[in-house]
């Protein structure tokens, strides 16, 4: 069972956000409703499995921009899985982002490669390759 079922990375700029994930990952973000008419937030959700729900390795997450909630670098990292590290991280340099570690060896459990987003947030980048 995956114990981490969704995660939220803040952000003061949605359309910088969604265009930095997008082209980073090359995915396509959906508009979420917000949960209740009293919350006011713009939230937009990567792309997952709905269909076998939690059924499926990785967990659900959103872009959120909310009043009182900050995006930041010294807290959680997502890691976001992909075929080469290196490739995501080059692309994050590539569309406003920065590298913070380049893809390094974690010997047998593949790569992995650290970026800021275009909002601040450290983020990472898994691969076997």
């Amino acid at each position: 069972m995956n114990t981490v079922v969704h995660f939220e990375i803040y952000v003061q700029d949605m359309s910088r956000a969604i265009a930095f994930y997008e082209a980073v990952l090359g995915v396509k973000m959906a508009k979420m409703p917000s949960p209740t008419p009293e919350m006011e937030m713009d939230m937009w959700s990567f792309p997952m499995d709905r269909e076998n729900g939690m059924s499926q390795y990785g967990a659900g997450g959103m872009l959120v921009k909310m009043e009182g909630f900050v995006p930041g670098g010294s807290g959680t990292v997502v890691y976001f899985g992909c075929e080469d590290c290196g490739v995501q991280a080059a692309r994050a340099v590539e569309f406003g982002g920065s590298v913070f570690q380049e893809k390094t060896s974690i010997g047998e459990h593949g790569f992995c490669a650290l970026a800021r987003d275009t909002e601040g947030n450290l983020i990472g980048f898994h691969s076997m390759i």
